[in-house]
């Protein structure tokens, strides 16, 4: 998991929310256009087109805006540029089970999913040879849970 530092919405974005009046009140699920892809392209250049959980390649085709804090929760603004992120989709290595963002759904656990917004999120993480993740400490359980719900064993 690489470090994100999030940068400002995309001024479309902004603007698109601006629009809300007495009549209308912008939704995640209106999102769509200009505004999405505006929205998706900030949110790879932010992550160095890396999927923000298993940093594999994002490709435009391949990947989804991602809710850190799931937009089923109430208290979470579903529009608020700053829990959002981008992630690959199942489709990166063909035939494999669902992963990262897919596989996480929306579930959030703030003392068990390590956040790539936290600026120490790399050193929890592991690298073998063979390409798998593990924690960097065997006593790290926020690390070895996060592996797990996002499918990176």
């Amino acid at each position: 998991m690489k470090h994100i530092v999030k940068q400002g919405e995309p001024t479309s974005f902004s603007d698109w929310k601006a629009l809300a009046n007495d009549d209308w009140q912008p939704k995640y699920d209106d999102l769509r256009g200009t505004e999405k892809r505006d929205v998706k392209a900030a949110l790879m250049t932010e992550q160095g087109h890396l999927c923000c959980y298993c940093e594999g390649q994002l490709i435009e085709s391949d990947s989804h805006i991602e809710h850190f804090q799931p937009q089923s929760d109430p208290a979470v603004d579903p529009l608020d540029f700053s829990n959002l992120l981008c992630s690959c989709q199942n489709q990166i290595k063909k035939g494999e089970p669902r992963h990262c963002g897919n596989l996480k759904d929306d579930w959030y656990g703030p003392d068990l999913l390590v956040s790539p917004f936290d600026p120490g999120c790399e050193d929890r993480f592991a690298h073998t040879g063979d390409g798998l993740i593990k924690p960097a400490s065997t006593h790290d359980q926020g690390a070895a849970e996060t592996i797990k719900r996002l499918g990176q064993q």
